[in-house]
């Protein structure tokens, strides 16, 4: 651990980077500052738990975001993306896929109104509500250390069970709110991860080596 001043973006973005292979990403407010960090780390060299660089995509749409998602993990990638608002509703179609397939994977979500009849940036949880029926089992965060703690276990969750996940703040007040926090290190969660279920994920991606019927 390591004592860090941070907001809660920033916080969950360090996790989703170090434990995924690839981040599909589209900014929206205020889910926007994740995107753009993991963007920041790739820029610079950093790698994830497994000494890989992470690839950052960035699509036309969140509805893009969604399909090159489901792709990726097809593949057997371990990807993610981060939304919020209208961002998460134009990945519906696609999280209904990715959660009947059984693919383990987290989308991190700044949570914030659905914009009705004028634009809203505040936070309530009606996009949250709306991918209920999704399939995607749904985890909330109410501190910035909270983002850090739960994002691990979410992801270490969604890769023990195999199904998805969303990690969720409330956007504006977790999102941007700054704290001093003990910041999970690449080692430490080295040291907790289960290696067995990313082979078992990784084994079920789509090869022409190895083909097999599927859907």
């Amino acid at each position: 651990m390591k004592r860090i001043t941070i907001d809660g973006n920033s916080a969950m973005a360090h996790i989703a980077y170090l434990m995924n292979d690839m981040a599909v990403i589209y900014p929206i407010t205020p889910s926007s500052p994740m995107a753009e960090a993991c963007d920041d780390f790739s820029t610079l060299g950093l790698t994830n738990i497994f000494e890989n660089p992470v690839k950052i995509t960035q699509m036309q749409s969140e509805a893009g975001v969604a399909g090159a998602l489901h792709g990726a993990l097809s593949s057997g990638a371990l990807a993610t993306t981060f939304t919020s608002s209208q961002g998460l509703l134009l990945m519906l179609p696609n999280m209904y896929k990715i959660a009947g397939e059984a693919m383990p994977c987290v989308i991190y979500v700044s949570s914030r109104s659905i914009a009705t009849h004028a634009l809203n940036i505040f936070c309530d949880h009606g996009d949250i509500y709306s991918s209920l029926q999704t399939g995607f089992n749904i985890i909330s965060c109410s501190s910035v250390q909270e983002a850090n703690d739960i994002a691990i276990s979410t992801q270490l969750a969604s890769l023990d069970c195999g199904l998805p996940f969303i990690c969720f703040f409330d956007g504006f007040r977790t999102s941007h709110e700054l704290n001093t926090i003990e910041q999970s290190t690449k080692q430490e969660i080295l040291s907790i991860i289960n290696n067995e279920h990313i082979v078992r994920f990784k084994n079920h991606a789509l090869s022409c080596y190895k083909p097999y019927a599927k859907g």
